[in-house]
């Protein structure tokens, strides 16, 4: 039997009871076409889910009572951010879908010396919403309960200078290390971030200022991937290597 989902932040949900937005309840009555007794599941976005059964529908909301809150774990150990340079087309779109499935936490778009600027700097408020609602489509389809944040564009020297501190890789073409020959220095570490250039690479002062903020360079073989591919690989052998991709 289908599983359906839906997505109810914490300020719609009570102890036994919780209520559908506008655009969820047009879903579950007008696409899905169910109706009061229907057995859903609801995620709240913070790591929560609930078994639920549709008690009332009317125009515009849905209200849903609670049987039970599911107890096993779906999210990775891992906090992985993706710094992903903006890239041309609906390749990037297709990095936030494919990313978010294999349990990325955060995704910082990167303008970087050779993105695509002038889609960078214009019409940002659209595209958030849009990488926002394909990242939320993304967790109902494969299960997980935590909404992806995805943050404005910035600066790739600005992305440099705020992640310092942490433990920091950058996907290089000139070289590095293998993921596998960094992974042991990254055992017991809990937070992760990794970038990738678009097609054109990075420049030398964006590999001059990584190096000076401690990001350590790596390389995923001897093949030239494309910046979306390089994308889902990393992402993936990240999962692999340090989070639940075992």
């Amino acid at each position: 039997m289908q599983r359906h989902r839906f997505y109810a932040p914490p300020s719609r949900i009570s102890d036994s009871h919780l209520t559908l937005d506008a655009d969820e309840s047009h879903h579950l009555t007008r696409v899905l076409r169910l109706a009061a007794g229907a057995r859903v599941f609801v995620f709240d976005g913070a790591g929560s889910e609930y078994e639920c059964e549709v008690t009332v529908v009317s125009k515009g909301a849905v209200d849903l009572t609670v049987i039970s809150r599911l107890q096993n774990e779906v999210e990775s150990p891992l906090h992985l951010t993706l710094g992903q340079a903006l890239i041309k087309g609906d390749k990037f779109d297709w990095v936030v879908q494919k990313t978010t499935e294999l349990g990325v936490t955060r995704i910082v778009p990167l303008i970087t010396d050779h993105s695509d600027v002038y889609k960078a700097e214009g019409h940002t408020d659209h595209r958030l919403q849009r990488w926002r609602r394909i990242a939320l489509e993304a967790v109902k389809q494969c299960g997980r309960r935590r909404l992806v944040e995805i943050t404005e564009p910035v600066r790739f020297i600005q992305f440099c200078e705020d992640e310092k501190a942490g433990s920091n890789l950058i996907l290089s073409e000139r070289g590095g290390h293998s993921l596998r020959g960094v992974a042991d220095g990254l055992r017991y570490v809990s937070q992760v971030s990794v970038c990738v250039a678009s097609e054109g690479g990075w420049s030398n002062k964006e590999l001059q200022q990584a190096e000076a903020c401690r990001f350590i360079p790596v390389h995923l073989g001897a093949r030239i991937l494309r910046t979306e591919t390089a994308a889902i690989a990393a992402v993936t052998l990240a999962q692999h290597l340090l989070g639940d991709l075992r």
